[in-house]
């Protein structure tokens, strides 16, 4: 499977609900269902369900190695949903969800190989307008 790849700008409905693109949609491997989470920062992240339950089975092992990281696993998974695209291919994002990513009105859906980023997108554009030297080095190695 091809990472999600590209960007697009939606648009929010009345009801919360996103479009996501089709080739998104296309590229969830065949399971319509996904997770949507809060993680880091001011984006939310939305998983294929296949890619999930990596990233499950991998914070069940922290846990398990490093019992102090219940509370953040417990914070990720607390906010989290499973969502599967309706017939337009829309997904409802929680308004708890909408408000910890300053989701209002226009959205950003972002390519993010093996997830889906959304992203306000005068945020998405603050926060990667320069690139950072260090970070273009390791571009470097591993693209060219």
């Amino acid at each position: 499977m091809t990472g999600f790849l590209g960007s697009y700008l939606h648009q929010l409905d009345e009801k919360g609900r996103l479009a996501l693109p089709a080739s998104f949609r296309r590229g969830a491997g065949g399971d319509e269902r996904f997770v949507l989470i809060h993680a880091q920062g001011s984006a939310l992240f939305l998983y294929p369900a296949q890619a999930w339950a990596v990233r499950e089975q991998e914070l069940m092992d922290l846990m398990r190695r490093q019992p102090e990281a219940r509370p953040l696993v417990l914070s990720l998974t607390a906010n989290a949903v499973e969502t599967i695209p309706d017939k337009q291919g829309r997904i409802l994002i929680p308004e708890r969800l909408q408000k910890v990513a300053k989701l209002d009105g226009k959205v950003l859906v972002v390519g993010a190989l093996e997830k889906i980023e959304i992203w306000n997108p005068e945020i998405f554009e603050s926060e990667t307008k320069e690139a950072k030297p260090e970070l273009e080095g390791f571009v470097r190695q591993i693209l060219v």
